[in-house]
């Protein structure tokens, strides 16, 4: 009987501050949503993510992270619940489009489906908290947590990107562009080279970099194939990176705002910028001149999305959780990163300086997530800081001696990439002895023969 109550006085002591500090997170998510919310109406006169997201209960909404979201949240529901959850959520959608049809609605193109895996995430939450008890109802609420959490950061980027156009009104493509020069432009090399192999590779990469989202979605699902019978989440997957590079990227953006070479020094692209709004139409023929950079006037519309190269942290991502997979899922996973660095330089969208800090961010994230599961010790807190202060370092290099970087770049060409494959030497050589090891079986002495 006393040891009875002693448990349940431990397990309560161990669960109070666990308690507090999901509250205390709750506190701050929901301060932080509607801050957002207030953000986008003010300086862009839109809804903000949650009332995005509420109005996809009955409006038109963008299907893609919907239903992506819906996919998320299946892997802990059973074959059968799936293929109910899924044929619900289609016909939930063929209402919609018939009554939208029948009173004549208009919906923005490709805006038809998506109400549909909505109604059914929030109808499994509802399952959850009525119909389930102890660790099935925290699954499954799991579950539905995770398949929203993919929407709203998708609407919360959306928004965030809104913020950076509106309140950055000057952008510092200058000093990227003139730091670009210790790597040798390459930004204005590979777009050459792009339309060089149009049409079939401008579209084979522009499938690849818009698809990003989708790629990561099928890398997490087969990370999570298993969760359903073992009725339990892997200790670390690839949306916990996924969510969290969206979270600190964008505040990066308002401290570094970039808009990328295709419009700071071409015509712009996708109904944003132009030659009006550029320091000079040369991107990709002509490289930009070394000059004293300085801060320039930017429309106020398009995103300054480029410091660090998101695209890039994320195709990082995606590449590091391959690696564990079958070898289909890792060449499916190198070959998405090569592309997407193709296409981020390609198109003009970042500059080589962006793709540098963009992998460092990422390594640094995924250490930090992973010393966060194990447990923070000596190599962890070592490898999160040694990023960390590599990842300002660039920073800093980049906003205060661009000069120095364009006039000496065999000096400073090899300082960039030697710092870059420090930090993934070192990423490498530690989650290595994190993994663990296999046990070797005991070798058992051979039989002697008996002596006569």
């Amino acid at each position: 009987m006393l040891s009875r109550i002693n448990a349940r006085i431990t397990f309560a002591t161990w669960r109070r501050p666990r308690a507090i500090l999901w509250a205390a997170a709750g506190v701050v998510t929901l301060g932080f949503l509607v801050a957002l919310e207030i953000a986008a109406r003010r300086y862009g006169g839109v809804p903000g993510p949650m009332a995005t997201l509420a109005e996809g209960v009955v409006f038109a909404p963008k299907p893609g992270p919907l239903y992506g979201g819906l996919a998320l949240t299946m892997v802990v529901l059973t074959w059968r619940q799936r293929f109910i959850a899924a044929g619900v959520a289609v016909g939930i959608d063929v209402v919609f489009v018939l009554v939208r049809w029948a009173v004549g609605a208009k919906v923005p193109e490709g805006h038809f489906f998506g109400n549909g895996a909505l109604w059914v995430m929030l109808g499994c939450a509802v399952i959850a908290v009525t119909r389930r008890t102890g660790p099935e109802r925290a699954l499954l609420l799991k579950g539905v947590g995770l398949g929203l959490l993919l929407v709203a950061g998708r609407k919360i980027g959306d928004t965030w990107l809104l913020i950076t156009a509106k309140t950055r009104p000057m952008v510092l493509d200058q000093y990227v562009a003139t730091a670009d020069h210790a790597l040798g432009n390459p930004s204005w090399l590979a777009g050459r080279m792009l339309k060089a192999t149009a049409p079939v590779g401008t579209h084979l990469l522009d499938l690849v970099y818009a698809q990003l989202a989708v790629a990561a979605i099928v890398v997490a699902l087969y990370q999570l194939r298993n969760v359903a019978a073992e009725r339990r989440f892997p200790r670390h997957h690839l949306v916990r990176t996924f969510l969290v590079i969206g979270l600190l990227g964008p505040a990066i953006y308002m401290i570094f705002p970039v808009v990328g070479p295709v419009f700071a020094y071409g015509p712009g692209t996708s109904g944003t910028g132009g030659v009006q709004w550029a320091v000079a139409d040369l991107w990709p023929h002509t490289l930009p001149p070394v000059s004293a950079p300085h801060p320039v006037l930017y429309d106020g519309i398009t995103p300054r999305n480029c410091m660090p190269s998101l695209h890039t942290a994320w195709a990082t991502a995606i590449f590091i959780h391959t690696r564990k997979g079958s070898r289909i899922v890792r060449y499916a996973g190198a070959f998405w990163l090569i592309a997407t660095l193709s296409a981020t330089l390609g198109f003009g969208y970042h500059y080589g300086s962006d793709l540098v800090a963009g992998v460092v961010f990422t390594l640094t994230i995924e250490a930090g997530l992973r010393s966060l599961d194990r447990g923070w010790d000596r190599s962890g807190i070592r490898l999160v800081a040694y990023g960390t202060t590599v990842f300002a370092a660039l920073l800093l290099a980049y906003r205060y001696l661009p000069m120095e970087m364009a006039d000496h770049p065999w000096v400073f060409g090899p300082l960039l990439i030697l710092a870059l494959a420090s930090v993934i030497l070192l990423y490498v050589r530690t989650t290595k002895l994190w993994e663990p090891k296999a046990a070797h079986p005991v070798r058992q002495p051979e039989p002697q023969p008996e002596l006569v």
